[in-house]
């Protein structure tokens, strides 16, 4: 298989992909030796697998959420793009000498209604990742998105925003070139625009970055997506000293779309 294509377990995953191999060997072996009837066994292993799967991930700890919501495999911005549009044009740049690569977006229809798109996009490999910042939109990338936002305001068109970033990006260069403000501008723009605004986290949303393209008429989480306002290792380094209580933090800090939902953030 090649490597790009290679699955990628987690640890509380394991006991449910062992089993899947089970089945499928049991597949294979069945091809071999077509007198031998093995419907019943694999149709009771599959029962099995079922009830395993929703045993594990009803019951995951915001932490192990947290590693899905990370996990390099899941749908990006693009992935949904792909999926749920007719059409789709993106648009680049934020008019002012910049087009960054961690936020995506553009012009879009489904069932034939034209809407705007705009989201975070982290990368498939390390040299996708690296390309794209990890997901973590510079000051430039905001300008961008708001830019989309205002062309889509000014034509009726409805705009829908993914989030995933584990932050804004954090480094030196992006204070000096105004992250700050950027992200409060588009908080402020955002809450006067007249056109329906649906934010959905599709992954990690973090803090200010998140916040960046998240006011919305509506807030929207993937089941095994996370909103916080900082990650879970950031929080136990500050609090305890300790990155290694992030499992402690993600915790207190009440992460899960479950969460959220129960307190009204969602």
């Amino acid at each position: 298989m090649p490597k790009s294509e290679r699955k990628i377990l987690l640890d509380f995953e394991k006991p449910l992909a062992e089993l899947e191999n089970r089945i499928n060997q049991i597949r294979e072996l069945a091809k071999d030796c077509s007198s031998v009837d093995v419907s019943e066994q694999i149709s009771q292993l599959e029962a099995k697998a079922t009830q395993l799967r929703q045993e594990i991930f009803n019951g995951l700890s915001p932490v192990q959420r947290l590693q899905l919501a990370r996990h390099p495999r899941r749908p990006s911005t693009l992935d949904y793009i792909q999926a749920i549009c007719d059409e789709w044009i993106e648009l680049h740049g934020d008019r002012g000498g910049s087009d960054d690569p961690a936020i995506v977006g553009g012009l879009a229809r489904i069932d034939g209604k034209p809407i705007i798109i705009i989201g975070h996009q982290k990368g498939r490999d390390t040299k996708d990742n690296v390309a794209r910042n990890f997901g973590m939109a510079s000051a430039g990338g905001y300008r961008k998105a708001m830019r989309l936002m205002e062309h889509g305001n000014s034509f009726g068109m409805p705009i829908l925003t993914f989030i995933d970033t584990p932050g804004a990006w954090p480094g030196v260069e992006a204070e000096k070139l105004g992250q700050g403000e950027a992200i409060a501008y588009n908080l402020r723009s955002m809450f006067h625009l007249d056109v329906p605004i649906i934010c959905t986290v599709i992954g990690e949303g973090g803090s200010g970055g998140a916040l960046g393209i998240g006011v919305g008429d509506r807030l929207l989480m993937l089941e095994h997506s996370v909103y916080t306002v900082a990650s879970p290792e950031a929080c136990a380094a500050i609090l305890w000293k300790d990155a290694g209580k992030a499992s402690q933090a993600a915790d207190a800090l009440k992460i899960t779309s479950w969460d959220l939902k129960n307190i009204g953030i969602i």
